[in-house]
């Protein structure tokens, strides 16, 4: 009993390690930023310092609720937000934008307290009134392969084309995909195909997981898109990682370790190092963050939404807006499509900064939902199935997220799915490091 204390402490102190310097380092990014990304309202003045690090080190406080917390759906998507909140904390300490900073500041504090409180801590099981059989289960994962093979080779006949990264948006503004399929696309290539390569991982079928790989690489030629590019390699890592630490601590590095090979590299070889700095430590990490800003500044001076920007909604009430709110920030501040999280859109654009902890704290009863429907699963599982899906929340409004890139089907996955087919794994560094602790 002692020994297995000893080892918990010791886990959450390497965790709550790992959290402050993920802290750290996303402040330094962010100063790193400033200097050559000011075109996008990131800001740095040394000033202010002591005003910034005051606050992040009291927001620093609330991570201690991820040493814990187990790891659960909410607890991925919630690092991710959290991370995003901590980008915001740092960015309206030197925001040069006029509006009411404080208020913002401690909007996006409570609405984080409102998110994590159900997001990390309701996560019991739900009777499952619906079950499969295993082999019918098994059969179901073939499907959902085939269904994927067909998908691409439908959607193939629409837009297929191989091209780099640089002319990605010119060729994508090409592409004629109609409203429907691109809907299925995300269906398919951010939930369904992730949830059976997870499958076929934690059941050490490896063909079958390469092969769901191939298929989820082909999907970029289709719809040039970044994630659809790396969700390959996203999966990948995340599923050697997870054979290797335990769940909590792979969600902080997956963050973590992309964020300090881009200051890495920026002190190596300076602007050379753009290209990276630009994908990974701008648009992943600092880009979320940025957007809440921006939408504090817009809504602060525009009417808010009132959810008009949900689709079955505009149809039905009077809107000040009829473009879409990526396109609304993209035309007042020039920076491209810009969406945002459910942070910025259900929240900020929906009511503004001070009713906006009530519906991101709808949101994140949404999110314990999930955890409920995946209570029983491995861990594994359940991150790895779920991988690309933090990455669209960061970006893209919950409702959307839910239908659009189906989140709701990936549920109802994890509800339906047979929890003795999938015995849990202990990882590798946890059973390595328990064995040496007995034999000492």
């Amino acid at each position: 009993m002692n020994s297995q204390v000893s080892n918990d402490i010791l886990e959450r102190v390497i965790l709550g390690s790992l959290i402050g310097f993920h802290i750290i380092a996303c402040c330094i990014s962010l100063a790193c930023l400033s200097r050559d990304y000011y075109v996008y309202h990131i800001y740095y003045d040394p000033v202010l310092l002591k005003g910034a690090a005051l606050a992040i080190a009291a927001f620093a406080l609330l991570s201690y609720v991820f040493l814990r917390a187990p790891f659960s759906f909410g607890y991925f998507v919630g690092f991710y937000f959290y991370t995003m909140v901590v980008g915001y904390l740092w960015l309206n300490s030197f925001s040069r934008f006029e509006y009411n900073h404080w208020l913002s500041g401690a909007s996006a504090v409570a609405s984080m307290v409102g998110f994590l409180a159900p997001a990390l801590f309701v996560s019991s099981p739900i009777r499952q009134r619906f079950r499969i059989e295993e082999s019918t289960f098994d059969r179901m994962l073939t499907f959902i392969l085939v269904v994927g093979v067909a998908t691409i080779l439908f959607s193939a006949t629409y837009s297929f084309r191989l091209v780099s990264l640089a002319q990605m948006y010119e060729f994508r503004e090409k592409i004629t995909i109609p409203n429907p399929l691109y809907y299925w696309i995300g269906i398919t290539s951010n939930s369904l195909l992730p949830f059976i390569f997870a499958c076929f991982v934690v059941r050490k079928s490896y063909w079958r997981a390469g092969f769901t790989l191939a298929l989820l690489l082909l999907f970029y030629p289709i719809t040039l898109n970044k994630i659809a590019l790396f969700t390959p390699a996203w999966l990948l890592t995340l599923a050697v990682l997870t054979r290797l630490f335990d769940c909590r601590v792979t969600v902080v590095i997956s963050l973590l370790l992309p964020l300090i090979a881009g200051l890495v590299l920026y002190q190596i070889l300076g602007t050379d190092a753009r290209r990276y700095l630009e994908l990974v430590n701008l648009r992943m990490i600092a880009t979320p963050s940025n957007a809440m800003d921006i939408y504090n500044d817009f809504f602060f001076h525009h009417p808010y939404t009132y959810f008009c920007q949900i689709r079955l909604l505009k149809a039905l009430v009077a809107c000040p807006y009829q473009d879409q709110l990526g396109v609304v920030m993209s035309s007042a501040y020039g920076l491209g499509n810009f969406n945002a999280s459910l942070f910025s859109t259900e929240g900020i654009a929906s009511v503004g900064p001070l009713l906006a902890p009530i519906p991101v704290l709808i949101c994140g009863l949404v999110v314990a939902f999930a955890n409920r429907l995946s209570a029983g699963l491995p861990s594994r599982l359940v991150l790895i199935s779920s991988s690309v899906l933090p990455q669209i929340l960061l970006n893209v409004p919950l409702t959307t997220t839910l239908l659009s890139h189906g989140a709701a089907f990936l549920f109802l996955l994890w509800y339906v799915a047979p929890r003795s087919m999938f015995p849990e794994q202990a990882p590798l560094v946890r059973v390595a490091f328990h064995g040496l602790s007995r034999s000492t």
